[in-house]
Parts: C-alpha cells; structure tokens; sequence
C-alpha cells in the first residue's frame, strides 16, 4: 500500500477492477413486436443515422485520436518521453493589466495550440529591459485549482527583478483523477496528467519564439502541483536551464520494488507521473525547492524525501508559514536562485 501525498491511497499489488454494468432483462416477444411496428415508418430514417453514427466513431474513435496526436511512451522504468514537437501556433494580443494598473509592465493574453486544444496564459513583460538580448523567461505553473490570473501577483515580483513570465491556465484547473487516468493509460489511451506535461512543453515552445524574449535563458517554476508537472516537463525539455518547486514532493514509488509487483502496467504508470522518477535525470539544470516547515497540504517531510533523492546542483530553502503555497517570506530565495539559474 502505498500513501501518494494527494491523500489518495493506491495498491501497487492489486488489481483493477471496473465496474459492470447491466443492462435489464430482455423484452417479451409481443411487447417487442409491438415496438417493431409502432416505429416501422420511422425505420429508414434510423437507419442512416445509425450508419451515419458509425462511420463518425470509426473517424472519431478516441484511440485513434489518441494515437494521431498523442505520441508519447513510457518506458519499462517508468520514464515519460515525447516524439519531437512541431513549432508553436498561438495567438497573442495586449490587454489591459487590470490585476495591477500602476504597473507598467506589458500584458498579453494568449491562447496556444496542445493535443487538440487551445491552452490560456498570460505574457508579463516587464517595462525595461537590462539586455539586448531580450528578458530571461518564467513559465508558471499554478496549483490545481489555481488560475493564471492568481499568479499575477507573484508574476509583478518576478517582473520587478527584470523577469518575463508566461502563466497558464492547467486543464481542469490542474486538479487530476489518477484512477482514471491509470484507466486511460491501461487502454492504450493517453492520460490526462501526460497531457497536462505536453501542455507545459509547449508553454515554454510558445515564451521562447516570444520577440521580447531571449530564448537561451528560459526556466520553469511551479508550485504544489504544479511543481510536479514543472519536474517532469523540465527533465523532457534541455533547454530549459532549471527548476523550481514550491511547496510540492514527489509521491515516493521509488520505495516500489519492481519484481515483487504483479502488475506491470499499473507500477510503470504509477511511476510516470511521479516527479522523483525524474530527479537523476535533470542535471545538469539546478532543482529547487522551497517548502515550509508547516505546509498545511504537503508534509515537509515528503518534500525533504524528494530533496534527498535529486542530484546536485541541487538546493533547497526552508520558512515557517503555517500555509501551502508561495509567501512572501520566500522571496529573498526565489530573487538569489533565479539570478544564478538565468545568469
């Protein structure tokens, strides 16, 4: 039995069952007859749309969908990988800041294409820039049920100290349902928290062809959550030059042993969404991580487990919020490692 720190309990031994369903007990012949005749005038127009129906499944098939523009794999260690990524399309316009007016900062929202859908985020620049080269780049990543607008405060500080920062909007708000998703992943189908993943990759597609932008010096920052997802799409990404987590852990499966579980599948699952699979393969980028001793949604002691398990260049910073999430008390960390990471 293992405890993830989202509260849900998982069995690595066990096995899936999904639910039967049924469907009623057959009609009598007469009463059957009866509805035979009632709708024969009707029967033709049913017909094409029965047909019509299924030609639009055939096309339209989720796992053929899946498989056009899915393409992702897992290894047999869990790893979570991406066939190359196409060049980014997305659109962007100024709009008025009216989260902080006596800013001047530039604002632009943008919705950018990933799997199929368009994705929401908010482009802060800064008003000057200390390089010719174009501002270093932040994607943020909220916490589930966190919106971008929500990061616009810690987007102002960051813009202060001379970042840009790109904040999205995560599908579902950033809230995941892992029982499902192991379903999805079990059929061959892609799950939701991979795709959240590939959202995050073409977040940073999408900052670094920004022209304000300067490309080599782009990092990801993500907190609770969020921070998971920063791990994983920072480990897929070389060009990424770092990452920070706030007040996130991993979920522990390295305690796993492999070849006393039964099910294969369910474990590389379990393995592929959980960001310390990914820590021995993110340097030489430097992982941060910035955690109270009194989070009150993940225990230090989770995030402590996950610090142990990355590689250098490592670092992590410790405050005494009673709160889960970014505060201000972390600010003086977050201004010293970005000025080293984005140098």
């Amino acid at each position: 039995m293992l405890r993830m720190v989202s509260g849900h309990d998982y069995n690595f031994l066990g096995r899936v069952h999904l639910s039967k369903h049924n469907f009623g007990k057959k009609e009598s012949k007469k009463s059957a007859f009866s509805r035979i005749k009632a709708i024969k005038p009707r029967f033709f127009y049913l017909g094409f749309l029965l047909i019509f129906v299924g030609i639009f499944g055939v096309l339209y098939n989720p796992a053929n969908y899946s498989q056009r523009t899915s393409p992702w794999n897992v290894s047999e260690a869990g790893t979570l990988s991406f066939t190359k990524r196409g060049e980014p399309l997305f659109t962007a316009h100024e709009i008025k800041d009216v989260y902080f007016p006596e800013n001047s900062d530039t604002l632009k929202l943008l919705f950018f294409e990933s799997q199929g859908d368009k994705i929401q985020a908010l482009l802060r620049i800064p008003a000057k820039s200390n390089s010719s080269l174009g501002f270093p780049g932040i994607i943020l990543l909220p916490g589930a049920t966190v919106r971008k607008e929500s990061e616009q405060g810690l987007a102002v500080e960051l813009s202060k100290l001379g970042y840009a920062t790109l904040a999205i909007d995560q599908r579902n708000l950033g809230s995941v349902s892992v029982e499902k998703d192991l379903e999805l992943f079990r059929s061959g189908l892609e799950p939701f928290e991979y795709t959240m993943v590939y959202d995050a990759l073409k977040a940073a597609d999408v900052l670094a062809v920004q022209p304000e932008i300067d490309p080599k010096r782009l990092t990801i920052l993500g907190e609770s959550n969020g921070g998971r997802f920063a791990v994983i799409a920072c480990a897929l990404d070389p060009s990424l030059k770092g990452v920070i987590g706030i007040s996130t852990a991993g979920y522990g499966t390295e305690d796993i042993d492999p070849s006393f579980v039964a099910d294969n599948k369910t474990y590389r699952f379990y393995r592929s969404i959980d960001p310390d699979t990914y820590l021995p393969t993110l340097p030489p980028v430097k992982f941060v991580l910035i955690h109270s001793f009194n989070d009150t949604v993940i225990p230090h002691e989770a995030a402590l487990k996950t610090f142990a398990l990355a590689k250098e260049p490592k670092v992590m910073y410790n405050v005494s919020d009673a709160m889960h999430g970014y505060t201000s008390s972390m600010h003086p960390y977050l201004e010293k490692e970005l000025a080293l990471i984005l140098k």
